[in-house]
């Protein structure tokens, strides 16, 4: 079922004239472009499958790239209802009817929290409506189910309405005065925890940069308008074939650089081999460098 939902994901974006990349034995199943715009995003029959490693890895990595994370899975223990978002481990996810509204710009309003359905009124435009057709908080209240003091709330934003009485504030004043899910916000960018050498080299030299798991890449560093997607291999951990294959889709969709840096284990010197299709540097002479600026003339010298 995942290759089918998959294989519909991925025909439905290319519709919608994205550049689609798929990959295997990562956090992200497939990763779309179209211009500025760019998709991470995981494929499951049931949205509880993904682990928060998984969910933060995207968010993380999304976070550097430009990209909104999202996962579009059939369930999440239950059918996931048509028009309503929901969240693991602070990754939206969504069905596939309601990913293809969203493509189309037409973002729901309906969210699943803990407390069950909810919607969130944009007070300003709600306040607007009801004075402009003549109604108290009293007249709104008693129509949709709900206190004069829990209408105020809703107008200073104070507080999310339940879905039965969005329903029939929708009925008064229609969906205008709710606020719309946006699935496709990038993604906040999160803590680097125990950053490794190689990511804290990277900030000394102006950087901002994180580590990543699940990724055909092993760290992720941008200053400005420059990305690096950064490999590290020793002797003994030396990724082959498809990987490289992933690295350089990976780097030609999103327009950035590739290193790979050769880190040999135990002082060794020997076998680690330069990937000629990408630039490459012993951890010591990548470690020595002084300033961003030297990283990336040679960067440019392999183009």
């Amino acid at each position: 079922m995942k290759r089918s939902l998959m294989d519909q994901v991925g025909v439905l974006l290319l519709r919608h004239g994205y550049t689609v990349k798929s990959l295997t034995r990562t956090s992200f199943d497939l990763v779309a472009r179209k211009g500025e715009d760019i998709l991470l995003l995981k494929v499951l029959e049931d949205a509880n499958g993904i682990s928060e490693e998984y969910a933060t890895s995207m968010k993380n990595l999304g976070s550097y790239i430009g990209a909104s994370p999202l996962i579009v899975a059939e369930k999440a223990g239950h059918v996931l209802e048509d028009g309503v978002v929901y969240a693991r481990f602070g990754v939206y996810a969504c069905n596939y009817s309601t990913f293809n509204n969203c493509l189309d710009s037409r973002f729901p309003v309906i969210i699943s929290t803990r407390a069950g359905f909810t919607a969130q009124v944009v007070g300003g435009k709600l306040r607007q409506k009801r004075e402009e057709r003549g109604y108290s908080l009293g007249a709104v209240s008693r129509r949709i189910g709900v206190s004069k003091r829990m209408v105020a709330k809703y107008e200073s934003n104070k507080a999310d309405i339940s879905l039965r009485s969005a329903l029939a504030l929708s009925r008064i004043f229609g969906n205008d005065v709710f606020s719309r899910v946006n699935v496709f916000a990038v993604a906040k960018e999160t803590m680097n925890d125990n950053p490794s050498i190689i990511a804290r080299k990277y900030d000394e030299m102006g950087f901002r940069a994180a580590d990543t798991k699940k990724a055909p890449f092993d760290v992720v560093a941008k200053l400005e308008k420059e990305l690096i997607l950064t490999e590290i291999e020793n002797a003994k951990s030396a990724r082959h074939g498809k990987s490289g294959q992933q690295l350089e889709s990976l780097q030609q969709l999103l327009g950035a650089d590739a290193l790979v840096i050769l880190d040999p284990k135990s002082g060794r010197q020997q076998g680690v081999k330069s990937k000629k299709k990408f630039p490459s540097l012993q951890k010591r002479d990548f470690l020595g460098m002084e300033s961003a600026r030297e990283l990336i003339k040679f960067l440019r010298e392999f183009e």
